[in-house]
């Protein structure tokens, strides 16, 4: 049974670090809303054979979700209703951001089912909100937070963002206390990433180590301690680390994050959806216009050369990248299940590479990622390509 995610590509205005495909809403001369609602009730009609059972789990992303109007968010809910069966005590997230959210569009997620919301705070410091570009402030954060309680929301996610321009260790405390005093299910935390072309990108490309400038990005020594502090901080609150950017009170994990990180099956729909199906994975295009015609012909909505059909070595290099992001590691036994072969042999030189640092631990039927490293993790796990 796999999860489902539908991707919105609509926002108020994009962030200044934002590399994902969306459309800003401001100064829309056209409403691009009318192709996107055609192409993604095509795709629906397409693919809901892929999910006879129904979705593990359904994820509203973009950009942002609730942007849309009241009328089209309906239409959204009721579509994704209508061709895809939700099962009962199912998680089902749409992520938001603060200044987009009404009682009315709140009860409309509530009735179809929506029992998790995303929202994304970034920072409760609006000096360092303005410096990327954010279309929020902190008080509207603040009211944001209370209107999904009084909504009925009890399992909300804040993402919080550190390594802002001229954002020190203080400043980044407090966001951090702060988004604590309301008592969140769940965190989800990143470091600042420059991503080419971005504002963001253009501004500090080859200026990051200009000591002159007042906007300064922290270096990476002051964004490990800013991670680490975190790390302690939410132990001693009772949150669970149990991915390297997520943190949870036990039994609020996500449960659609979980299933990507496991090497569980997925389809990915809208304009720039990545589906993966039986060790067949597909990505639309990031283009409503194109999205939409492409469907409309009865062509796929992505392009024939961009399907891969995976091969074992390739599922497994993944199975190990995206498991050992957990804190619970990769199964073993799963593994061997799975792909026939035991990890350790197969990725012995790895292993033994960094044996001596003990960089990888084996607890029961888990290898994990010694959590010293967590930090450093994506380098360290690309040793498995």
């Amino acid at each position: 049974m796999p999860s489902l995610y539908i991707h919105v590509p609509f926002c108020v205005k994009k962030c200044d670090y934002c590399a994902f495909y969306s459309l800003p809403l401001i100064n829309s001369h056209q409403d691009p809303m009318v192709g996107y609602f055609k192409g993604l009730e095509l795709e629906m009609v397409k693919r809901q054979k892929d999910a006879p059972e129904g979705v593990s789990s359904l994820f509203i992303g973009g950009g942002t979700p609730t942007a849309l109007r009241d009328s089209d968010l309906e239409c959204l809910l009721e579509m994704i209703q209508r061709y895809f069966r939700l099962n009962p005590g199912a998680e089902n997230t749409v992520e938001g951001n603060p200044g987009t959210l009404t009682a009315s569009k709140l009860d409309s997620l509530r009735r179809y089912g929506i029992n998790r919301f995303s929202l994304g705070v970034q920072t409760f410091d609006d000096r360092l909100l303005r410096a990327v570009g954010r279309m929020h402030t902190a008080s509207q954060a603040r009211e944001a937070i209370g209107r999904l309680r009084t909504a009925g929301f009890n399992n909300i996610n804040l993402d919080l963002m550190f390594g802002l321009p001229a954002q020190d260790m203080r400043a980044w405390q407090a966001s951090l206390e702060e988004a604590l005093s309301y008592s969140p299910e769940h965190l989800s935390l990143y470091g600042l990433m420059l991503e080419d072309g971005t504002p963001l990108y253009a501004r500090y490309r080859g200026k990051a180590k200009d000591r002159t400038q007042v906007d300064l990005l922290p270096d990476d020594d002051l964004q490990a301690e800013m991670h680490d502090w975190a790390v302690e901080r939410l132990k001693q609150a009772g949150y669970r680390h149990y991915e390297t950017s997520n943190f949870a009170r036990p039994g609020f994990e996500c449960r659609h994050n979980l299933g990507y990180w496991r090497g569980e099956d997925y389809l990915g729909l809208g304009p720039g959806g990545v589906s993966c199906l039986n060790r067949v994975r597909w990505k639309n295009f990031e283009d409503v216009r194109v999205y939409q015609n492409r469907l409309q012909n009865l062509q796929d909505p992505f392009e024939e050369e961009g399907l891969e059909v995976l091969s074992l070595q390739e599922c497994m290099a993944e199975r190990m990248i995206l498991g050992l992001r957990l804190e619970e590691g990769v199964n073993l036994t799963s593994f061997r299940n799975d792909f026939g072969r035991d990890l350790r042999d197969i990725y012995r030189d790895v292993l033994e590479r960094y044996n001596h640092r003990d960089v990888f631990v084996i607890q029961g039927e888990y290898l994990r990622l010694n959590p010293t490293y967590s930090f450093i993790a994506n380098s360290i796990l690309q040793e498995f390509v």
